[in-house]
């Protein structure tokens, strides 16, 4: 089992630790459901208190699981974390279609988003649906983290570095002898691509750079199509209306907002819109600023999206 005191120990999980300890976890959140529901009148303290903790439990469980495939991804831990996530899911929609729970809760929470009001068929689709989306959730991820670490910039010629600090030129070397390269590796993590987005003084590596990250998991760059999102979000979208309509919802905006402060779209597209009104002139002339700027100092006629954030630095110094 998984240490769940203090910190987490990301040093001691293993990939061979995580499905045994989730599958523990799950067990005793089920064990906890099944105590509670023993109580003829449900309380905070006999009910509410120990559901949470048992929540609280596995949540801190899998939290530093779920960081661990998001920033030291391998091939071992994203086997076992594809194992789990059918596991939370069903967990999940057994939760929240739990008839004795739902009667619990009643009085205090509501439980239509569970589909806990559904019919026995609808039920059986809402929980297929609700591990549909986990799934391409997980692979949706995944194509962004395969597409980030398949690009990569090798450079042997210090003068193309221009304009980089130092610390960005040292992780740029670090990461080219982790490969046994010679010189400077660049790569899509934040690390490496902000620094050159924002100093590197040669426009070309910027903008080389910048589409390989503005495409990544798309149809289009590098590695058009190779790890293309556009199928998966797609299926995200008709499973989400699907979801939607299922709970009575028109569509999955008024379903999202049944959680939240805003009583309908209308309001949030209120909010934008006067936002949007605020906030563009202040936008358009800290645009015009920096404009000007790259032509006055650099002559530079004619900003690109991999331009903005270089020169708006230069002007900030």
């Amino acid at each position: 089992m998984i240490n769940l005191e203090g910190l987490p120990p990301f040093s001691q999980i293993k990939p061979e630790h995580i499905v045994p300890a989730l599958k523990q976890g799950i067990e005793k959140c089920r064990k906890t459901i099944d105590e509670v529901l023993t109580h003829p009148t449900p309380t905070w303290q006999n009910f509410i208190a120990p559901l949470e903790e048992v929540d609280d439990e596995l949540s801190r469980l899998w939290s530093p699981v779920s960081h661990m495939h998001s920033v030291v991804n391998s091939p071992e831990l994203r086997e076992q974390y594809d194992v789990c996530l059918p596991l939370i899911s069903e967990y999940s929609t057994f939760v929240g279609q739990h008839q004795g729970l739902y009667q619990g809760y009643h009085a205090l929470r509501d439980f239509k988003l569970s589909g806990i009001s559904l019919s026995p068929e609808k039920q059986q689709r809402y929980g297929e649906i609700s591990a549909r989306l986990s799934e391409l959730a997980a692979k949706y991820g995944n194509n962004v983290m395969d597409a980030t670490q398949a690009w990569q910039k090798h450079i042997t010629d210090e003068a193309q570095l221009s304009g980089l600090p130092e610390s960005a030129k040292a992780l740029a070397a670090q990461t080219a002898q982790s490969k046994n390269l010679e010189g400077w590796l660049f790569t899509l993590d934040f690390p490496s691509y902000l620094p050159v987005m924002t100093y590197a003084d040669s426009q070309e590596l910027r903008h080389e750079t910048y589409v390989a990250f503005a495409t990544r998991a798309s149809e289009q760059g590098p590695n058009a199509g190779e790890f293309d999102n556009s199928a998966i979000m797609n299926e995200q979208l008709a499973l989400r209306h699907e979801l939607a309509q299922l709970l009575d919802f028109e569509n999955y905006a008024e379903h999202s907002l049944a959680t939240k402060m805003a009583e309908n779209t209308a309001q949030v597209f209120d909010f934008l819109n006067d936002l949007a009104a605020r906030s563009k002139p202040q936008a358009q002339q800290e645009l015009a600023e920096v404009v000007e700027f790259a032509k006055q100092t650099h002559g530079v006629e004619q900003l690109e999206a991999w331009d903005i954030g270089y020169f708006s630095e230069k002007l900030k110094q």
